[in-house]
């Protein structure tokens, strides 16, 4: 199989599955397909051409057409006119963007190293079977960029006749007709090759006008053919209209070493990108918690911004940057280090919304839930105990589970000691012990890590003495929020115990959760 077939193989459906194109009308597939399959012999003549661009755009994060044609826009609009897929210009060029990243990867598969001049030298030695997959006219755009040599070595190859034609040139309806001159040649044509050339004139014409004319009769039909109320035009199957936002988001600890990494972007080849550049930058061998399925848009605004900002993040303490489409909210304990990272990343991120909020003291907000929680118990009279009182007072301490962790602080032990000591002076109760989460990673794992933590509490509570029989544990994950996912402190807020009390013998329950008492019956 030859190099631009493996491409083809290789490149095509990750691209498209990006898009969630695999979803559409077959002729939109086949279309987008045709449009990527003609555009890689073009990017391959480039790349052979110039290692140090192959080097640049692998440092990219989001490589795009603008790199391979620097300060000649004109030529790239040129090669997308020339293209003409059944979809947008727009849609268009955000295919062939896309599909930059991925054969840049697996040309280094290929080459057995990423390394730019091994590329290069690869590509070299393909250079006749991408030289053969070249369109003819993609000859004027390389020319523009330089590979006129080449251009014109892979247009003599595909047969096309170096002379031009005294005939008209038919073109699209924006361009005027224009005659092109013949060429002069000092050598006097032969007899034989006048009497060809006079009766191939007519020949082509009459073959022409039989293509418009039966193109005309279809587009005629077409034209009266009812349109079904199925039928979506070409031009406006894009990808999934209730695709989330693309979000990042990032946490460094006290020393600004990495906590959390969480990336819900469509677009595999650009989270691979990502979780690389983490891993490295942070010295962290997890990195992120990546979802690339096309639930999520494949794009954050000025995402070629993202590199930069991480190299600003490192080293800073204490400090969450969270990315959702076109918004960047930075939250930090140091209210002016803050807002002077945040000027610092509005220069890179031009189109984005950057903005600053307070981060949550998360040891003073323990130390003082827990002092809050244990004064509550010791007002309880022991011999007029009320379960809901407990509850009430075991909800105002924070427990602050580490990240993926079921093990209880030990600064939350005092509180469940004086709760197991009251509850054992109380019959007829059952204490329900719910677990929450915050919405970061995957649910189902949220909700048998929050299963988890609650029954670590009633597994405490139990080695204190408490009656096995009056408590149960139940993990609801991330499906019950008390305040909004998008910033740290609602997370965090979020991460929670709450208890339910019921009266075994009336039936009653009163959930507890913050403030907040509920009673069924």
């Amino acid at each position: 199989m030859d190099l631009i077939q493996i491409l083809k193989d290789r490149i095509i459906p990750i691209v498209l599955n990006q898009h969630g194109s695999t979803e559409q009308e077959p002729s939109v597939v086949a279309q987008k397909s045709t449009a990527i399959a003609t555009f890689l012999p073009i990017l391959l003549t480039i790349l052979k051409s110039k290692p140090d661009l192959i080097s640049s755009l692998q440092s990219s994060l989001n490589p795009r057409l603008g790199d391979l044609f620097g300060s000649n826009p004109i030529l790239k609009d040129n090669l997308l006119d020339s293209i003409q897929p059944a979809v947008s210009k727009q849609e268009t060029e955000t295919l062939l963007n896309h599909s930059i990243a991925p054969t840049l990867g697996v040309l280094g598969d290929l080459a057995g190293s990423e390394d730019p001049h091994s590329i290069s030298h690869y590509l070299q030695q393909h250079a006749d079977t991408i030289k053969g997959a070249l369109p003819v006219w993609a000859t004027s755009i390389l020319g523009g960029l330089g590979l006129g040599a080449f251009a014109t070595h892979a247009a003599a190859d595909s047969g096309v006749n170096s002379t031009p034609l005294s005939t008209p040139v038919t073109t699209s309806s924006h361009v005027a007709p224009t005659q092109v001159p013949p060429s002069h040649s000092n050598i006097p044509p032969r007899e034989p090759e006048q009497k060809k050339s006079s009766l191939l004139g007519p020949i082509l014409g009459l073959i022409l006008l039989a293509i418009l004319v039966g193109l005309l009769l279809r587009y005629c039909n077409k034209k009266d053919e009812p349109v079904q109320a199925d039928q979506v035009p070409a031009s406006t199957a894009v990808a999934d209209p209730v695709a989330q936002p693309a979000f990042f988001e990032l946490s460094t600890d006290a020393s600004g070493g990495l906590v959390t990494c969480q990336a819900r972007i469509g677009n595999p080849s650009f989270t691979d990108i990502i979780q690389k550049e983490v891993k490295s930058l942070f010295n962290h061998p997890v990195g992120c918690g990546i979802d690339s399925s096309n639930q999520y848009n494949a794009e954050l605004v000025d995402q070629n911004g993202l590199s930069s900002i991480l190299k600003l993040l490192k080293g800073v303490p204490s400090t969450t940057l969270t990315w959702t489409g076109n918004e960047i909210s930075l939250q930090g304990q140091d209210a002016a280090a803050t807002q002077a990272l945040a000027d610092k990343i509005k220069g890179l991120v031009p189109n984005v919304t950057v903005k600053t909020e307070q981060g949550i003291d998360v040891n003073s907000a323990v130390n003082t839930s827990v002092s809050d929680a244990e004064k509550a118990l010791a007002s309880i009279n022991p011999d007029q105990v009320k379960p809901i009182d407990i509850a009430t007072a075991l909800n105002l301490q924070i427990i602050n589970f580490a990240t993926g962790s079921d093990d209880i602080p030990d600064i939350n032990k005092s509180v469940l000691d004086q709760a197991a000591a009251l509850m054992n002076r109380v019959p007829n109760v059952q204490l329900t012990v719910k677990g929450h989460t915050d919405n970061t990673g995957d649910a189902n794992a949220n909700k048998e890590l929050s299963r988890e933590r609650a029954q670590a509490v009633v597994d405490y509570l139990v080695s204190k003495g408490v009656d096995p029989s009056k408590l149960s544990a139940v993990g609801l994950g991330q499906d019950e929020p008390i305040a909004e996912n998008t910033t740290e402190e609602g997370k965090f807020k979020n991460r929670r115990i709450a208890f339910e009390v019921t009266n075994t013998e009336t039936g009653t329950q009163r959930t507890v959760d913050g403030e907040k008492v509920t009673e069924k019956n």
